[in-house]
This record gives C-alpha cells, structure tokens and sequence, in this order.
C-alpha cells in the first residue's frame, strides 16, 4: 500500500506535517511518501490567471501524487479558522483540473495546533467539505497542545492516551 502523506503548512517546521508523517509511520506494510507544500508553490490562483497560463505543471504534478496513492494522510494547518493559504491556493489550482481533488481515495484527516482545540474548526470545515472533492474520509484525530503532546525529539506523541487513540484509529482503517 502506498500512502501520500502531508502537512497542509508550508512552515519548514509545520507541526502538521509532523502529525502526518508520524501517523503514516504508524500503517504497517506501506511505503510512505511525505509532500511538502513548498514544493507545489504557484502565483496566487485568479481566473485571469488560469486564462492566461493554463493549468499550472505543479498542480498537475500535486494531482498526479494523489493519484499514485492508495490512502492518503492529510493534517491540516489552521490559520484564522480556516485551511492555509498555501494549502487552499494548491487546493484551488487542483480543482480546476477535477473537481475530484483528492481522486475517491480513502483517508485518515488529521489537525493539530498550539491550542486547545487542537485545529477543530478546520478539521470541522475539511469533514464537510472534503467528501464533495473527492476524498473518503474513513477517520480523523485532532491532536491538541501540540507542544505538550508531541515530543519533536522523537517525533511521536507523548501523550499516551492520544497516542493510543490515534493508534486505535489507524488499526481500525
């Protein structure tokens, strides 16, 4: 089984893309291939834009990522309550190649921030938006607090109770 797995930040130390690649070490007999954003960075989408240049190369490529996937592991980064602005600019580019953004592949959906509430709002905006683009959701975790429930040193969480629920999840699927 082959998982694409990635953060939806594009910091260099995205805790998101921290969460997900953790997550998609936890899968047993998969190869795992961890995006990064800055990898798919394009102008800002406009209409005019697309009208001027086409489909952008690095949406095509983002697109043909999923594709190469059996499940995908996505956390998401919540800024203002809502998606990246990296993210949703490559989210909006993909979209108008297909509407099927994320292709019918089964995922696990993922957040976590410094706070409490550990990206809930934006986990609770990806839950009902994402299944109209495409994506299976078969799951999602909200890790909260990160710095006080993932040890960067070993990338894990040390919470053991989360820990353990995010390992149940994944069981699970």
């Amino acid at each position: 089984m082959k998982i694409i797995a990635f953060g939806g930040s594009p910091s260099k130390n995205s805790i998101n893309k921290k969460l997900a690649t953790y997550a998609a070490s936890l899968f047993t007999n998969a190869e795992v291939e961890i995006l990064d954003l800055n990898n798919f960075q394009m102008p800002l989408f406009t209409v005019d834009l697309e009208a001027e240049i086409g489909q952008h190369e690095l949406a095509k490529a983002f697109l043909a990522k999923i594709e190469s996937a059996d499940f995908l592991v996505v956390s998401l980064a919540e800024n203002n309550g809502n998606y990246s602005a990296a993210f949703k600019n490559i989210f909006d580019w993909c979209s108008r190649i297909t509407p099927k953004v994320f292709q019918e592949k089964p995922m696990l959906l993922l957040a976590t921030s410094p706070g409490a509430r550990g990206g809930a709002s934006v986990l609770e905006i990806a839950k009902t938006a994402f299944p109209r683009y495409g994506a299976d959701i078969k799951a999602t975790f909200s890790l909260p607090n990160f710095n006080a429930n993932f040890d960067i040193e070993k990338l894990e969480i040390s919470n053991s109770e989360l820990d353990n629920q995010l390992k149940e999840i994944i069981k699970d699927l």
